[in-house]
């Protein structure tokens, strides 16, 4: 449109950002609108209705790029949902991300969280079951609550094992075992098996060569066209996994636990840390008797122990020797342990050259400076240090391990309790968390390869040295 073709006096708020324009060309409308003191209010008007057409603009641009996004996703045969990417949401998405890993929507516990009575945190709920809960400001409330959470583990029967106490809802039991993840060793690597019972059978191929067959008895062949096919059958054994009962014990001040933000503090940072510790010390070394079986317990028949060249020292030649008895597919998987005394030799680890004995830098400097990060790994893999694992000289005080061949068997079911009467005279409140869970090593035997060589397996200690 030209700037004569529009008039100034038909120029109104909702014009469009050209009839502005047209009308500003115009000297002789600027004057008018100087002369009637107007000109302010014009530029303003002008001014958003510059703003309106960004905003088409952008409404259109986003609208465009949604519908493609749309269509994208439609001929992939998926799904998009228009994302809310506002701080809160933010959290809430990456909050169920991470739920997601321990919490099971069919564990007995659930059924208190979809109920109108589920506890507003971890706080609320260990005050609910508190005995002097009747101190509390909310005490007609929790005291209400508390009915219900006892009639919903009733109504679970056998399903939930008759020690007392209250059923923790499985938001918080997943929530505790989130935190437990951060600190724990094995959990978070190893196979997870949901328990409906008390005890699961966990089938394993009863394997322990592969030099003639695979899977524990399956052959593999070529044959000629028309020749008699090889009967073959692959062997099962099992793996049982029975619940052990882990009892987390603490103390805790009656002016605490009335005062919810703190106590929900106290308990949310020390239950978790204290379970992991526990778990992960029985996921480890275990014995198996009324606890799990470790890992590098003596009694897990697929640890192979390699000789340890010189008593109580770790040398290069031992690092080596335990890699090349790991199991190859585990070597994406597979991490280093040592104790804290055996990260001091590890530092120092040297290589010889020839026979003139002369060392060369240690192996984990750069360039045969002491700078960077701390060390991390050890061939590639990542090494933890562990006061978990056996002190330096014993087997196992530095260890090679696939956690992905290691069975944890939850239970998914806690309870929790606190004494009316234990210490009652300090005005100290003691409270259990019990959890049933079971760990044992999945692999019952070492393995020969193909080729005939030493045997593999997904778990490897350095052996204490018989002189």
């Amino acid at each position: 449109m030209s700037p004569t073709a529009v008039k100034l006096e038909d120029i109104t708020a909702t014009s469009s950002v050209a009839d502005f324009e047209a009308v500003l060309a115009d000297d002789a409308n600027i004057k008018t609108l100087m002369a009637e003191k107007k000109f302010g209010e014009f530029v303003k008007d002008y001014a958003d209705a510059k703003t309106r057409t960004h905003q088409e603009v952008l409404t259109q641009v986003r609208e465009e790029v949604q519908a493609s996004i749309q269509e994208w996703v439609k001929e992939s045969g998926g799904k998009l949902a228009r994302p809310n990417l506002t701080p809160d949401q933010a959290d809430e998405v990456r909050t169920k991300a991470q739920r997601a890993k321990t919490y099971n929507a069919k564990a007995p516990g659930a059924a208190i969280d979809s109920s109108e009575h589920a506890p507003a945190d971890m706080a609320e709920f260990f005050q609910g079951i508190w005995h002097n809960l009747n101190h509390l400001d909310a005490s007609e409330q929790l005291r209400m609550k508390q009915s219900e959470w006892k009639r919903i583990q009733n109504s679970y029967g056998s399903a939930v094992p008759a020690d007392g106490g209250f059923l923790i809802p499985e938001v918080l039991r997943s929530e505790i075992l989130q935190l437990a993840l951060e600190e724990s060793i094995v959990r978070p690597r190893a196979q997870i098996i949901p328990m409906s019972s008390l005890a699961v059978p966990i089938p394993t191929v009863d394997e322990t060569s592969r030099a003639s067959t695979v899977f524990g008895g399956m052959v593999a062949y070529w044959t000629e066209e028309g020749a008699a096919a090889t009967v073959s059958q692959a062997k099962f054994g099992r793996v049982r996994l029975e619940a052990k009962k882990l009892t987390i014990y603490s103390e805790a001040p009656d002016e605490l636990i009335a005062d919810a933000p703190a106590f929900g503090g106290f308990i949310g940072a020390n239950m978790p840390k204290a379970m992991a510790f526990e778990e992960d010390d029985a996921f480890i070394t275990g014995n198996g008797v009324g606890q799990p079986k470790g890992v590098l317990h003596s009694s897990n028949g697929g640890l192979i122990k390699v000789p340890r060249a010189t008593l109580n020292l770790v040398g290069f030649a031992d690092v080596v020797n335990m890699f090349t008895r790991l199991l190859p597919g585990s070597y994406s998987n597979a991490v280093w342990m040592c104790s804290p005394a055996v990260i001091a030799q590890l530092l120092q680890l040297a290589l010889t050259r020839g026979t003139d004995g002369i060392a060369s830098p240690p192996l984990w400097l750069t360039g045969g400076q002491a700078i960077g990060d701390k060390p991390v790994t050890l061939l590639g893999r990542p090494l933890i240090v562990s006061e978990k694992v056996p002190n330096l000289g014993s087997t196992g005080d530095l260890a090679l391990v696939d956690f992905s061949h290691y069975l944890i068997g939850d239970r998914q079911v806690m309870q929790a309790s606190s004494s009316p009467h234990f210490k009652f005279s300090s005005d100290v409140t003691a409270f259990k968390i019990v959890e049933r869970v079971d760990g044992k090593p999945w692999v019952p035997t070492p393995l020969t390869p193909r080729n005939g060589g030493p045997t593999l397996s997904p778990y490897v200690a350095l052996s204490a040295a018989t002189s």
